[in-house]
This record gives C-alpha cells, structure tokens and sequence, in this order.
C-alpha cells in the first residue's frame, strides 16, 4: 500500500470516528436526531475506507494503523451500546402506548382477550 491510500485511510477512520462520535452524542441528548442520515453518512464513509483499502497488504495495515483501528473499535462499541440502550427505551415507550391503547379501547366489562379464553357453552 503506497503511503498516500496510508494517509487516506487514516483520514477517512478519523472522519468515522467523529461520525460515529456525533451519532453517540445525539443519540444521547437530540430526541430528534436523524439516525437514517446519520446511517447514510457511516454507509459512505465505510465505502470510502473499503475504496482506500482494496489491494492493502492486510499485516503492513494493521501495524501502521494499529492505534486508529482500535479506537474506532471502542467507539464502535460505545455506539452500538448507545444505539442498544436508545432501542431499549422506544421498544419500552411502544409497549406502554400500545397497552395505553388497548385499555382505552375497552370499558372493561368485556374484553376481545375474555371472548377468546371463553369455552363454549
């Protein structure tokens, strides 16, 4: 690997890892934030960094970008950790909604659930 496609790919993981940073963070504090943009943006920066790999000497890469690639591991990791923690909490919300729902729908006299567990007379 030529030292320019090097330098690239250093370039190119700083740029995930401030994505991937910025993502984190939103995920955090911006209840509003574009996860579909923010995913676009990952999908083409992993494009670039596969275009500025291909043909790399795997070992010499690893070696000469060591320190970069364990770093956007660990952020990786803090990431999807985020990512799991934020689906947590929307799969939590929906189930109270949709139970909120279902309460709202019946008086409580008769419910679609007692008609289904009722035996035949």
């Amino acid at each position: 690997m030529s030292q320019h496609g090097g330098a690239s790919a250093l370039a190119i993981m700083r740029r995930i890892e401030e994505t991937i940073d910025a993502e984190t963070a939103a995920i955090r504090n911006d209840p509003a934030f574009d996860l579909k943009a923010s995913n676009a943006r990952k999908s083409r920066h992993l494009y670039e960094l596969t275009r500025a790999l291909k043909g790399a000497n795997e070992a010499g890469l690893a070696n000469a970008h060591r320190d970069a690639l364990i770093r956007l591991r660990d952020k990786l990791a803090d990431n999807e950790a985020t990512i799991r923690a934020h689906m947590g909490a929307v799969n939590e919300v929906a189930d109270l909604l949709q139970d909120a729902i279902q309460r709202a729908q019946t008086d409580g006299t008769y419910s679609q659930q007692e008609f289904g567990q009722a035996s035949p007379a």
